[in-house]
């Protein structure tokens, strides 16, 4: 009789779900790099806008994960990709992004039913306010002086709109040159 690998011995991926960008979008993003010290932009394939963080993930529940998404009901949507900012708000920044303007339901209805999925799937929930944006580089000791010059000249910044017709799970490999990402599925509106 085999014996099945304990919780702790089971294989697991790191999860998550995101809406890619056309690649004439992010070649636009990647020629905002201001080449400030400490500040890393991101390579144009690695732009994406993050629906669900999930974290490492046993392979039983990333298959009744992709099931679960597999079915989402939605329909395709414009999202305009609009404003330049950092997180945090105060302090040293840890992220550069591009903002997605505010009010969008189809993209919070989206962002809710793969919430739904992957607690259907038996994942935690995520409790955190969903603030929908576009990581575009990530810092490291950089002082807000530094970066404020860049923040007021591209506060207004106006990449234009997307039609988001698919978003997908993804899995995500950290390496010391940085996150390698490889699909694992990808969702159309139905």
């Amino acid at each position: 009789m085999e014996s099945r690998p304990t919780k702790g011995e089971m294989n697991t991926k790191r999860l998550f779900v995101s809406i890619d960008l056309p690649s004439s979008v992010t070649e636009r993003l990647a020629e905002l790099d201001p080449h400030l010290r400490g500040v890393r932009w991101l390579e144009p394939e690695q732009m994406h806008l993050t629906l669900s963080f999930l974290g490492n993930v046993p392979d039983d529940i990333a298959e009744a994960l992709k099931k679960n998404l597999a079915v989402i009901a939605w329909k395709a949507f414009f999202l305009p990709l609009i404003g330049v900012g950092v997180f945090p708000g105060k302090g040293r920044p840890n992220v550069v992004w591009i903002g997605v303007g505010s009010g969008h339901p189809h993209l919070f209805q989206l962002h809710k039913r793969v919430q739904e999925a992957a607690l259907a799937a038996g994942l935690e929930p995520d409790l955190r306010s969903f603030h929908p944006h576009v990581t575009i580089a990530r810092c490291r000791d950089v002082s807000p002086e530094a970066i404020r010059p860049f923040l007021k000249t591209q506060a207004a910044f106006d990449a234009g709109m997307i039609h988001v017709e698919s978003f997908c799970l993804n899995s995500s490999l950290l390496t010391p040159a940085g996150s390698v990402y490889t699909r694992e599925l990808t969702m159309h509106p139905r």
